[in-house]
């Protein structure tokens, strides 16, 4: 039974349709109370029913994903602030003509990292050709988390030749809106950071980590961390970008420190390449 099916179940048509038995304020017992609590906001809301809450965001997305038949996902993180190529140049060209030194050193920024979201796009590409026309257990869906940026850009490559991708996006003071590259049927929105990054990892056969901020940084090391303690199968972990990351992670310090060991530095590579990046992975599976 599909879930539009299970939505015209008598059922829960007559479930549903009790919510409209009369006005509320003609009740003796107060309008809130009165409600039936799945659908009490004021009540969902209250710090007692958070494990409920909990509960919801990690059943939704499951049940639709097995619904889809998505079995296996390869992770894209990256940052959200990552221009496309053509964007990045209609920014530097409109810096130019106005003459802020500011904003145009800004836009040169921008152009010079607008490559990862080209290499982004392109590194997806190769999963979803790869995986069309293959069975569900044999599949690979590319999985962000649903934003613009370096998100945009693997969802974009998918969608580039017609596979269907996955966003996991979240809610945020400044609302994160779905990149529109998206499969509108695998377009999920969480509230809880922790709920969102279970269901990275509960299907996810690789990562791949562009440069990225405090986000990107966040969701490396929880991966890296499920891995080294066991917690998670070891994936392949590909960090995209050896200039970046070579400033901005000195792991070899930790060695030293002897807070991590030796063998830790093999839990991930590094590339320049979206080819290369996509034949890792490969290698690790001999697919």
């Amino acid at each position: 039974m599909d879930a539009n099916t299970e939505l015209r179940d008598p059922r829960l048509m007559q479930m549903w349709g009790e919510l409209d038995h009369g006005p509320l304020d003609s009740d003796p017992l107060k309008p809130d109370a009165y409600r039936l609590a799945f659908i009490d906001p004021e009540f969902l809301q209250r710090r007692e029913t958070r494990g409920i809450r909990f509960q919801l965001e990690l059943l939704k997305p499951d049940l639709d994903l097995a619904a889809q038949e998505i079995e296996s996902t390869v992770v894209v993180y990256g940052s959200a602030r990552t221009l496309a190529p053509d964007a990045a140049q209609a920014q530097l060209e409109a810096a130019r003509a106005g003459g802020d030194a500011r904003a145009l050193a800004l836009a040169e920024r921008k152009l010079k990292s607008s490559h990862y979201y080209a290499q982004a796009r392109l590194f997806a590409r190769h999963v979803a050709e790869y995986s069309q026309g293959r069975p569900p257990a044999e599949r690979l869906t590319i999985c962000t988390g649903g934003g613009p940026g370096i998100m945009e850009a693997a969802n974009r490559g998918a969608h580039d030749v017609g596979a269907p991708s996955i966003g996991l996006n979240i809610t945020l003071p400044h609302e994160q809106s779905c990149n529109r590259y998206i499969t509108p049927s695998l377009a999920f929105k969480f509230h809880y950071f922790a709920l969102r990054k279970m269901h990275f990892m509960m299907r996810a056969k690789a990562l791949v980590v562009f440069p990225g901020g405090f986000g990107t940084m966040d969701e490396l090391f929880e991966v890296l961390t499920l891995v080294q303690t066991r917690k998670a199968k070891p994936v392949p972990i590909v960090l995209f970008g050896s200039q970046f990351w070579s400033r901005v992670l000195n792991l070899d310090v930790l060695v030293e420190e002897g807070t991590i060991s030796e063998d830790d530095l093999a839990l991930f590579h590094v590339t320049d390449d979206a080819q290369q990046a996509w034949e890792i992975i490969r290698n690790f599976y001999a697919a």
